[in-house]
């Protein structure tokens, strides 16, 4: 029974990325080909250079977007694995459709013509969302979120920091096409605000949290806690200083989404029980991430 659980919270999980990835990349879609593109306002990575060559050579930018990407790929599939790379081939097929059906039906929509530093505002606000709501459901739209997505995997960095040293080139480089350093400007614009969005979604679909429970019931609570939301338990031989009782202390750590689950198993075993919820800044080990540490050789 609980190898069935296991197992249905697994695909339930697949299935939840896969979703969160569509979301992800019809954002990025709509940050890119509604706000940024059509004000010749540039981007980092695949997209940037996707965007430069369109304003240059004409070529529609899903075509670049897909050929960089597929070279990419193939580096991708022996550094990433074969579960990062579906989700992130499932990315970028969905962005690239996602560009070519949006470009026809937004050919004639031009929205914020006389106020670029908005359009890049909001612009950078969706791409940023996208990438980073890509991130946290192990999929991404590709391109320099490969490269960022390789670091994070081995050494402790802001995927949003690597994102941004790559994309700095390709911003100025817009130079070339576009003679224009005002555009060039707002597109430092549109990589500080992505990478601060970058940050901010993954840290909070990632944000871990430590519960301190102290019940008489503490052995049924455990128990439930480690069937759902299927996180262990430690217990701790305590005393009241007030009182001078022996009793016991539950000590978890689950994902900050799973709160909820567990304070309603609480309320449901004992409504009485005192329990204390606090953030912590990371979590490494079996469940959660991995460590990211410099092996010596």
């Amino acid at each position: 029974m609980r190898a069935i659980r296991l197992e249905r919270k697994s695909m339930f999980k697949e299935v939840r990325d896969y979703v969160l990835i569509t979301i992800a990349m019809l954002s990025y879609c709509i940050g890119w080909t509604v706000f940024l593109l059509p004000n010749n306002i540039t981007t980092g990575g695949v997209s940037g250079i996707s965007s430069i060559v369109y304003w240059g050579l004409g070529i529609p930018v899903e075509y670049t977007y897909f050929g960089i990407n597929a070279v990419l790929m193939i580096f991708a599939l022996r550094l990433l694995g074969m579960k990062f790379c579906i989700k992130t081939i499932y990315g970028v097929v969905v962005l690239t459709l996602s560009l070519s059906a949006f470009r026809i039906f937004t050919a004639d929509l031009h929205l914020l013509q006389d106020q670029p530093f908005m359009a890049s505002v909001i612009g950078a606000v969706f791409t940023g969302c996208g990438v980073g709501l890509g991130l946290s459901a192990n999929g991404s739209t590709g391109g320099t979120d490969i490269i960022a997505a390789i670091i994070n995997k081995y050494r402790d960095i802001s995927l949003g920091k690597v994102i941004l040293i790559c994309d700095v080139i390709i911003v100025t480089s817009s130079y070339i096409v576009l003679k224009d350093w005002e555009k060039v400007i707002y597109g430092y614009v549109v990589l500080f605000i992505t990478a601060y969005c970058i940050d901010q979604v993954v840290n909070s679909m990632r944000r871990s949290v430590q519960f301190f429970i102290i019940s008489d019931k503490y052995d049924e609570i455990g128990h439930r806690i480690n069937e759902n939301p299927h996180r262990g338990c430690t217990v701790i031989n305590a005393q009241g200083f007030y009182s001078g009782h022996d009793v016991k202390m539950l000590f978890v750590l689950a994902k900050r989404r799973e709160s909820g689950t567990i304070f309603r198993l609480i309320d449901e075993i004992d409504p009485k029980a005192f329990v204390s919820q606090s953030a912590v800044i990371g979590v490494y080990g079996e469940g959660f991430d991995r460590y990211k540490v410099k092996r010596s050789k």
